[in-house]
């Protein structure tokens, strides 16, 4: 119906809850993880045996029941980006099996997962903006679900209904993009409504990119329509925020880019200048923020809105190595926060407190836990050689090719500026404490800790050899330049 990948991840996010009734009947909770990592999986293997064929030629999936002419389009973009949402997905679920093991509710909670990767894989699959929104929604219905899963305590449903309006008005402003652009376009089809509007400086074209400005920059994060992810990001369960910062928030990073690239290239000199000012701004505030905090999830959620600023300054530039550096960026950024807030919660899990002043002397009980979290801080800092030097590097690059070298030095800047709460945490965990009270700290638990080191590793390995993620990037980023 959707295509393979999409199918599968679907049919066993919907029969989630029939294996969910046998985990109960039989007392098998860790099947209802493990059935949602065999979906995963079976989708990886799909998107494999399509992705040959998608680099080389797009692939063109009819939509034929709905209207609008709707379609699939899997190009390079849509492969790299699927792959990112299905390798987090992956690691996320793997981790849930022990952390989630004993919440009522799970098989809704593995159910809105997977429909939430199937969302976001829908979202960069889409091959016109109808289909795009409806997959959208699907992506964001399911992350309101996630936020506010644990509905038994206050801060869960106070950081989803937050996100549910702002979200929701974000929403509402690219519905109504939408219905501007099929007004003067007569199609929601990105090919034509490129050809359409290439040349185009209308008045209306100008309320559509603020509208969509709008509606991305609240799932984006962008500052100051960044007010709901804190919140959502220290309430939601920690592999919900793992995936909350790793890839569903760069959806509207993908978005930004598909959209910018088809409908407003010949305003591109006036979004490239609002992008840049945007981008000092998110960057700056959210590591300056992340340095007053003294909650660990918040802290990381402060600075994913940083990165949110590095990625946009790659967009900004409009060049194809801008555009690789902020794809590039959004690959490894998944990993290093996905990993953060992985750890974040494997803290929680044996010490039941997120706060630094709770957690402080616990790398010493957990030394395998610690040392993945401080990998993952140190390569958000960029330091070589770790995945998140190659990726800032390449996105400084591209502003200095770019003639923005003044936004450059400001990316120069806040990564020494990160570096602060990065050491906040890091002497945290290392503080030495009273004997008598960490004595009941253990390592997180195998099933746990196993996703973790994984990832942990895939950080190593790219920062030393980044030649696959960049080629596939700047595959990706090549659907994208623009020719304006």
């Amino acid at each position: 119906m959707f295509g393979a990948v999409l199918d599968v991840i679907v049919f066993f996010a919907l029969t989630n809850p029939i294996v969910g009734w046998a985990t109960l009947k039989f007392n098998f909770k860790w099947l209802r993880g493990v059935y949602s990592l065999a979906g995963l999986s079976i989708a990886g293997v799909e998107l494999y045996e399509i992705s040959n064929n998608a680099f080389s030629r797009p692939l063109e999936i009819p939509l034929s029941p709905m209207p609008f002419e709707s379609y699939l389009r899997i190009d390079a973009l849509s492969i790299f980006m699927s792959l990112t949402f299905i390798l987090i997905g992956f690691f996320v679920t793997a981790y849930s099996i022990r952390f989630m093991e004993n919440e009522s509710g799970a098989p809704l909670y593995y159910t809105s997962l997977l429909l939430m990767i199937a969302g976001m894989i829908g979202v960069v699959s889409a091959g016109d903006f109808f289909t795009f929104f409806i997959f959208w929604e699907l992506m964001c219905i399911s992350s309101y679900v996630l936020v506010s899963f644990r509905k038994q305590h206050w801060e869960p449903v106070e950081a989803g209904m937050k996100y549910l309006i702002m979200s929701s008005a974000g929403s509402a402003a690219i519905l109504f993009a939408l219905s501007l652009l099929y007004g003067l376009g007569g199609t929601l089809d990105f090919i034509r409504l490129a050809d359409a509007m290439r040349n185009t400086r209308d008045i209306w074209i100008y309320a559509i990119l603020t509208l969509m400005l709008l509606g991305f920059g609240v799932k984006s994060a962008i500052v100051p329509l960044h007010t709901w992810l804190p919140d959502a990001y220290s309430a939601a369960p920690s592999p919900i925020s793992a995936i909350l910062s790793g890839v569903v928030t760069e959806t509207g990073i993908y978005a930004l880019c598909r959209v910018l690239s088809t409908l407003f290239i010949s305003l591109r000199a006036e979004w490239s200048m609002i992008l840049a000012a945007l981008s000092i701004i998110t960057m700056t505030f959210g590591n300056i923020v992340a340095l007053l905090q003294v909650d660990l999830k918040r802290l990381l959620a402060y600075s994913s809105i940083g990165h949110i600023g590095y990625m946009l300054a790659g967009v900004a530039t409009g060049t194809p190595l801008g555009l690789t550096g902020a794809l590039l960026h959004i690959f490894n950024h998944a990993l290093m926060k996905g990993n953060s807030f992985l750890c974040a919660g494997a803290f929680i899990y044996r010490i039941g407190g997120r706060r630094l002043d709770e957690i402080a002397g616990a790398g010493r009980r957990m030394p395998a836990t610690a040392t993945a979290l401080g990998i993952s801080l140190f390569a958000l800092t960029g330091m070589p050689p770790l995945n998140g030097f190659i990726s800032e590097l390449t996105i400084f690059t591209s502003t200095i090719q770019a003639g923005m070298a003044w936004l450059g030095v400001c990316i120069i800047l806040n990564s020494a500026i990160s570096a602060g709460y990065v050491l906040r945490v890091i002497r945290a965990l290392l503080q030495t404490t009273n004997e008598d009270e960490s004595a009941n700290i253990k390592e997180a638990p195998t099933v746990m800790l196993l996703p973790i080191l994984l990832m942990s590793a895939l950080v190593l390995l790219f920062g030393v050899w980044p030649d696959p993620v960049l080629k596939l990037a700047m595959k990706a980023a090549s659907t994208l330049v623009l020719k304006g």
